[in-house]
């Protein structure tokens, strides 16, 4: 079905003979069973290769503490959650480097909070990027579509942590051992470490650029950045980097609808779907795909006995009832990013739906 879904909507009519083409997809936190199965990228790289292309798995280094958070921990993940060239036909290339750092700074055409974005360097090396997407909530945006996989997603360390708002890193003094590899790595001399015992570090924001090189070498985890950005904000500049990552170039994307968790892949587990699966979703603009996939969700009946049931039986005289995506994660605010995409010319929220 995804092969068919994927030649209708246009993906072998790209120009991709003898380009690199970055399919771009969350490799699964280890613990994590919603993840996309290695199946599905399967399918999408052997499309690129017959187009030309010549395809690669790729994701960037996670900003919060888990098993993604440099590239050997995340080839591990990868590996175990079955990732791999014979499972896939194509290699998977961490795209910020060993430990998050290695980016590239784009121009953000039209952007209001992002003038310019800090991409994983391997991904703005492509020549091409294919987005394949598990549509799913989020704890802080409301859902994870094709523009989250592609801005938070492709974002560096230093990326991240732009986007979430904040920029810039502190100390956990519960977790600093003192070792000063943190000020050491530090380029722009924002790390001291107290002159008394115990000499725990400390990171003066002025000085502070908020590259995260920090946070690669500290091994105790004790550096972690700040999380000031409000929901609208957040999903706001997602859409910048989104739009960073995608000017330009050859781009596709592709959204399945399936086991529709209530959070994200990120987490280590996950909750129960609060929809039954609805599909598989494909479009040139990522705006409209976002937009079409939220609709099917909130058209799809909620599972009874999800999250999402839970809190339908809690608040049955919330004005938003029929809004899955606000009442799985009723803190978030969803459309910002859709909203904010469409302001900045990124794609349009309008779409026809296509059924194959």
């Amino acid at each position: 079905m995804l092969e068919r879904l994927c030649r209708r909507a246009g993906l072998p009519d790209m120009s991709l003979a003898n380009k690199f083409a970055a399919i771009k997809l969350h490799l699964g936190e280890p613990g994590n069973l919603s993840f996309l199965r290695p199946n599905y990228a399967r399918v999408v790289a052997d499309l690129v290769r017959e187009a030309g292309g010549k395809p690669f798995l790729t994701d960037c280094n996670t900003l919060y503490v888990g098993e993604r958070k440099n590239a050997l921990d995340h080839l591990d993940a990868s590996t175990q959650n079955g990732f791999g060239p014979l499972t896939t036909g194509c290699q998977v290339i961490i795209a910020d480097g060993l430990k998050g750092t290695d980016d590239v700074e784009v121009p953000v055409e039209g952007g209001v909070h992002v003038r310019s974005a800090k991409i994983g360097r391997a991904i703005m090396d492509a020549d091409a990027l294919v987005s394949l997407t598990h549509f799913k909530g989020h704890d802080q945006t409301g859902f994870g579509g094709a523009l989250k996989n592609i801005g938070m997603g492709c974002g560096s360390r230093a990326g991240k942590m732009d986007m979430h708002a904040a920029g810039k890193p502190h100390v956990d003094e519960e977790l600093c051992i003192g070792c000063m590899a943190c000020a050491h790595a530090c380029a722009h001399g924002a790390i001291s470490h107290r002159a008394e015992r115990p000499r725990l570090a400390s990171i003066d924001q002025d000085a502070c650029v908020g590259c995260g090189h920090c946070m690669g070498v500290c091994n105790q985890d004790a550096i972690i950045p700040n999380d000031e950005a409000a929901s609208e904000i957040l999903g706001e500049r997602i859409a910048e980097y989104s739009k960073a990552v995608c000017d330009g170039r050859p781009c596709f994307h592709v959204s399945l609808v399936i086991d529709v968790s209530p959070n994200c892949d990120c987490w280590e587990l996950n909750d129960s779907a609060i929809v039954p699966d609805v599909g598989f979703f494909a479009s040139f603009d990522p705006v409209a795909l976002d937009q079409a996939c939220v609709d099917a969700v909130n058209a799809a009946p909620a599972i009874p006995t999800s999250l999402l049931g839970d809190e339908e039986r809690a608040n049955p005289d919330d004005p938003l009832l029929h809004d899955h995506i606000h009442m799985t994660n009723p803190n978030t605010s969803w459309e910002a990013t859709l909203a904010h995409a469409e302001r900045i010319g990124h794609g349009t929220r309008a779409y026809t739906l296509v059924k194959v």
